[in-house]
């Protein structure tokens, strides 16, 4: 581990993450609104989240994360850096990049803790995927705003899971609906791209007519 990134008390230099979002930690003053707590497995780390409701909430497949976790799929919750307070433990955490295979704070990456290697976050530009199995969840309206809302790269799958959620063959939104998705929201995404293939091709024939036209008043 790259020493000036991690176990050290330096808030200069290469180490100035600590003191940006989500690694900021607040002054004690500062008005932070606590809804939830969490913190490692051995208590190394621990962290405060400010909003009520992940802005999403996902069960990812992909091959990666089965190995990261060595389990069948991740769950992970999608948060702003900015809902995110270490309390603790911000000179305990270390990086991993997934993509060089390197101990590196290069985003997105990878983050855990030093200590007892349990998984905190994976940090990407703009927002940070939480692992929910971290946070305590006192109540059942708690644990139902984490609710999964939907599987991704359920295609890479070990394990086939009949809930009824929309399953993607890859990213939400941006690849296909299979096995056992909601038969209406599958209709409903058929109608969407189909829409935008009706309108790509009024376009492309406008084009044609438009430069067809030009041609013929030369």
């Amino acid at each position: 581990m790259v020493k000036d990134q991690s176990q050290g008390e330096s808030t200069t230099g290469v180490s100035e993450w600590k003191q940006k979002p989500p690694y900021l930690v607040h002054d004690e003053n500062k008005d932070f609104d606590v809804k939830y707590e969490a913190n490692c497995h051995c208590g190394r780390v621990k962290y405060q989240l400010s909003r009520r409701e992940p802005l999403d909430s996902k069960l990812c497949h992909c091959t990666t994360c089965q190995v990261q976790h060595a389990a069948p799929f991740q769950w992970a919750a999608i948060f702003h850096k900015t809902d995110i307070n270490f309390t603790n433990g911000h000179h305990d955490l270390e990086w991993y990049d997934p993509t060089e295979k390197s101990i590196a704070h290069t985003l997105p990456c990878k983050v855990r803790c030093s200590y007892c290697h349990s998984p905190i976050m994976d940090e990407g530009r703009n927002m940070i995927l939480l692992f929910p199995s971290l946070v305590h969840l006192k109540t059942d309206e708690d644990k139902a705003y984490f609710k999964p809302r939907c599987h991704m790269f359920y295609g890479q799958r070990v394990m086939d899971i009949p809930d009824g959620l929309p399953k993607w063959t890859g990213l939400s939104g941006a690849s296909d609906l299979i096995e056992d998705s909601p038969p209406d929201q599958v209709r409903e995404l058929e109608r969407k791209r189909e829409a935008e293939r009706t309108k790509k091709l009024e376009k492309g024939a406008e084009k044609v007519t438009k430069e067809g036209s030009g041609a013929n008043t030369k």
